[in-house]
């Protein structure tokens, strides 16, 4: 392996270490189970609607600790909703410019398919904005990227390759085409719903 090659594999998977612990498993009441990320250190967490579904909730940390959850907000229009979880100090996620993504940027995915926890795939962004394809919400602004998110990453964090939050992934719109909510849409969400005071993780 060339040294730049070396160089850029330990990078990538040192990014990934010094977020893994902003990563949290959701398990709802209906047998499902996704992702969710710490937004704010006193227990506010960000995931999709879709994956809260209608049971009770609970929350796994990296540390192992399962905790109830309630939805502090919802919107299944841009499917986001936000959990409390009662936690402090909670390890959060540099906010990156979801805005000045552009297309070939290297993103990389946290998420847990399948029962694998703290699973990453990584791509390149090929679109964002207010996309064309024929997918449900697609008048909405969305991150597209070119990696497989598998059942399981839906809430998850997307990042730059500072390690940076720019999403949050959501689901597949076809082989290897992946759908993230980026960075602003959660701030605005967030915004609306429980005032500026946690927008800013």
């Amino acid at each position: 392996m060339s040294t730049v090659l070396q160089q850029l594999n330990s990078e990538m998977a040192s990014v990934v270490e010094g977020v893994a612990g902003s990563l949290v498993l959701v398990r709802n009441g209906g047998g499902g189970a996704g992702a969710a990320t710490i937004w704010h250190p006193d227990g506010l967490l960000i995931t999709n609607a879709h994956v809260v579904g209608r049971g009770p909730l609970t929350v796994v940390l990296p540390d192992g600790r399962a905790l109830p959850a309630r939805v502090a907000a919802h919107d299944a229009a841009h499917d986001l909703a936000a959990l409390v979880v009662d936690a402090t100090g909670l390890p959060t996620i540099k906010l990156g410019d979801s805005r000045t993504l552009r297309p070939g940027q290297w993103v990389m995915a946290l998420g847990n398919p399948s029962g694998v926890r703290g699973a990453v795939t990584a791509g390149v962004v090929t679109g964002t904005g207010q996309v064309g394809l024929r997918i449900p919400g697609s008048g909405r602004e969305w991150i597209v990227v070119s990696l497989h998110l598998r059942p399981g990453y839906s809430g998850g964090p997307l990042l730059d390759v500072e390690g940076r939050l720019v999403g949050i992934n959501t689901m597949m719109a076809g082989p290897d085409v992946g759908m993230a909510v980026p960075v602003h849409v959660v701030k605005a969400f967030l915004r609306e719903a429980l005032g500026s005071q946690k927008v800013a993780a």
